[in-house]
């Protein structure tokens, strides 16, 4: 069965001039700040409260739009939360300034731009980075879990990459792309091997995603060539092939 959410999602007014502006962007700015403080205080659910949070503005609208804001505001959910976990899996200060600085950049730079590019940089950073906080955090979880997380990620990716584009059939391209995520977890869940800390279905789910994403990115541009076609979907085979030769199917993580 389809999602069908409202055709029109309610959007509110963001500032953009004046003192609101101002207090607009230090916010954005003291957010990462205040997150990374709270997780060297080992306060990470708090951290992660303090996000949720920040997505206030979903709400302040009729109830009957909720569903569609929740959706439209997926991808940013999906990054910060993860960013905060990563931030929360090590102990070494450069990397947790890392990960507060590469949050900045996203709640400052990246996640207010609109054009397409940047909605697919988006989208793809939003399925990468919460596939790899559910397989490294959650992956002892049961199979069935993993399977549930897997489509809802994939799907909610799916849907906002598509959103920037054209396209008349996103609900149904977003539950292709998230059944064949998750069935393909649902047969590696029960293997479930690591490269260091990514998980080899990640490293699948990103060749095949990123790939078709690019294929479907040039063609709403008039710009994919059958040489560049063929390209690409060599690329992705030779990185599949690789992975599935090269894996360790005894049940031995590597």
């Amino acid at each position: 069965m389809s999602l069908r959410l409202p055709t029109r999602i309610a959007k509110t007014v963001k500032p953009t001039r004046g003192f609101a502006h101002f207090f607009h962007i230090v916010a954005m700015f003291l957010l990462p700040v205040t997150v990374y403080i709270l997780v060297r205080i080992d306060f990470v659910s708090l951290a992660i409260i303090l996000v949720l949070l920040s997505k206030w503005r979903m709400f302040a609208v009729r109830p009957r739009y909720w569903p569609a804001n929740l959706i439209a505001s997926s991808a940013d959910i999906l990054v910060s939360v993860a960013l905060v976990l990563f931030m929360a899996n090590t102990s070494i200060q450069w990397w947790q300034l890392f990960w507060t600085a590469t949050y900045s950049a996203w709640l400052v730079w990246l996640k207010p731009r609109s054009d397409v590019f940047s909605v697919s940089v988006q989208a793809m950073l939003a399925q990468l980075l919460g596939l790899a906080v559910l397989y490294l955090k959650f992956g002892d979880t049961p199979l069935v879990a993993l399977v549930a997380g897997t489509w809802l990620v994939a799907y909610l990716a799916a849907r906002h990459f598509l959103t920037s584009f054209e396209e008349a059939h996103t609900a149904l391209l977003a539950h292709v792309w998230a059944f064949f995520a998750a069935g393909l977890a649902f047969v590696l869940g029960h293997w479930l091997l690591f490269y260091g800390t990514i998980a080899q279905i990640i490293v699948i789910l990103t060749t095949v995603g990123y790939g078709l994403a690019a294929l479907y990115y040039l063609d709403s541009h008039d710009r994919l060539t059958a040489l560049l076609q063929r390209q690409l979907l060599a690329i992705m085979f030779a990185i599949l092939l690789i992975v599935v030769v090269l894996s360790d199917w005894t049940g031995v993580t590597v």
